[in-house]
């Protein structure tokens, strides 16, 4: 009888154990299940690994990784010093395309900001084509389409790609107006 109470009090995890130790056997751990291994062990492990390729690729650790090279490079590599050539357009007055009877003018007053001094002889040499290209564009256009910054930059980015066509291999970095009259 004192076997059985002995038994009864002892869990069965317990028994099991104890069976396998008595066979000539070593005894078991208790082993994770296999989603759990998963969701605690190796997906936090990929989370952290993506987070570290990703800051890698992102330029995260250049400073930490090679910081003498940086130094080196910005000591090595001045920037050239960009100095500021302007050339200005004669100006340009021209009417606007209106539907109405009423006419609608726009006189303009451009500077052309130069990459290179030797670039003018090159702008004067093809200015007819340079004007040409100008009035045709502006005649084309409404007063809605000059209204507020919108249509001042959307007007800038047109003539720019229009003068480094009609000049090329002249390069005009910017369009600035002096002066701008709608009438």
């Amino acid at each position: 009888m004192a076997a059985q109470e002995v038994d009864q009090d002892i869990p069965e995890e317990a028994l099991e154990e104890g069976a396998e130790a008595e066979d000539g056997g070593t005894p078991s751990r208790k082993r994770l299940p296999g989603k759990k291994l998963v969701l605690f062990g190796v997906l936090p492990l990929v989370f952290i690994l993506a987070g570290l390729g990703g800051a890698y690729f992102a330029g995260l650790f250049d400073p930490y990784l090679s910081p003498g090279e940086t130094e080196q490079a910005a000591e090595a590599e001045p920037e050239p010093q960009h100095t500021m050539i302007f050339h200005d357009l004669p100006d340009l007055l021209v009417n606007l395309n209106t539907a109405g009877r009423k006419s609608h003018y726009l006189k303009v007053s451009i500077s052309l900001e130069l990459e290179d001094a030797a670039d003018i002889p090159r702008i004067q040499a093809v200015m007819p084509r340079i004007i040409d290209n100008f009035q045709i564009y502006l005649r084309e256009l409404r007063v809605e389409d000059l209204r507020g910054s919108a249509g001042l930059t959307r007007l800038r980015e047109q003539l720019l790609k229009r003068i480094n066509m009609a000049a090329a291999p002249a390069k005009i970095l910017d369009v600035l107006f002096r002066e701008m009259l709608i009438q």
